[in-house]
């Protein structure tokens, strides 16, 4: 693994060094764009508006369009606004972790101690694992401030990147509806949540989806095509909202047995 950013974490007057390491990785297939004509494969250039000639990377700037002019801005600028947020991420409180709201979770990363800060590593963590909370401190990466959850978690330092209040949009357009459900239908919801609830273990989900579609890739490298299914919305022929739950607690019964 490569790490994606290097720096401190801050505990009171603590400063323990680390490396943070992406903690996920995608599971879907790597689907280039090709020409249909030819299945050439499709390459982004960086093209200058005005000349139409392609920029070099080692040519190409930062800027921010203020009032239709664009300020350039250098390395040194984006870590001159907060240079300490660059390197260290500082502590600021502690809290339980199910007071974040999972609305706000946004990346995973696995920190690792340097040498030199081992000792103090395994001080946080211990201490976060006995205590039960979590650490609250902020950071940059790529020119964005994140705040960030810090958790202890089969003996790591895990960061989760979380999003600020105001990166989260307001529900206010959502027709949402505002009546009350009827004690019965409630009764009916109720059991039938009770009968699908079992203990969460991930292990159990699958992206069945990159599988199949990887079958099928390997089918047509070899000429055999299948059938394609034809897959329609079939809606309730009943709109008893009842009578809907009772058929599901029957499903789930049959399922249970």
């Amino acid at each position: 693994m490569k790490a994606i950013w290097t720096g401190s974490i801050g505990f009171g007057l603590v400063n323990i060094p680390v490396k943070l390491y992406s903690a996920v990785e995608a599971s879907e297939l790597d689907l280039d764009m090709l020409d249909k004509k030819d299945h050439a494969n499709i390459r982004f250039k960086r093209i200058n508006e005005r000349t139409g000639k392609e920029v070099a990377w080692e040519n190409i700037v930062r800027g921010y369009n203020l009032n239709d002019k664009y300020v350039v801005l250098t390395d040194e600028d984006l870590a001159s606004a907060a240079p300490e947020k660059t390197k260290i991420i500082e502590i600021t409180e502690f809290i339980k972790e199910d007071e974040v709201n999972s609305i706000y979770y946004e990346m995973p990363y696995y920190a690792e101690p340097e040498k030199n800060g081992a000792k103090a590593y395994a001080l946080l963590r211990d201490a976060l694992q006995k205590t039960g909370k979590a650490g609250i401190g902020s950071f940059v990466l790529r020119t964005k401030e994140s705040l960030c959850l810090i958790k202890a978690e089969d003996g790591i330092l895990v960061i989760n990147r979380i999003r600020f209040a105001e990166e989260i949009r307001k529900p206010n357009d959502l027709k949402i509806p505002s009546s009350t459900s009827k004690p019965a239908e409630m009764k009916m919801a109720t059991e039938l949540i009770n009968q699908l609830t079992g203990e969460f273990d991930i292990s159990k989900y699958k992206d069945t989806y990159s599988d199949k579609l990887m079958k099928i890739i390997r089918a047509k490298s070899k000429g055999k095509l299948k059938a394609v299914p034809v897959m329609k919305v079939v809606h309730s022929k009943t709109t008893d909202l009842m009578a809907q739950l009772k058929a599901s607690l029957g499903s789930s019964r049959k399922k249970a047995s």
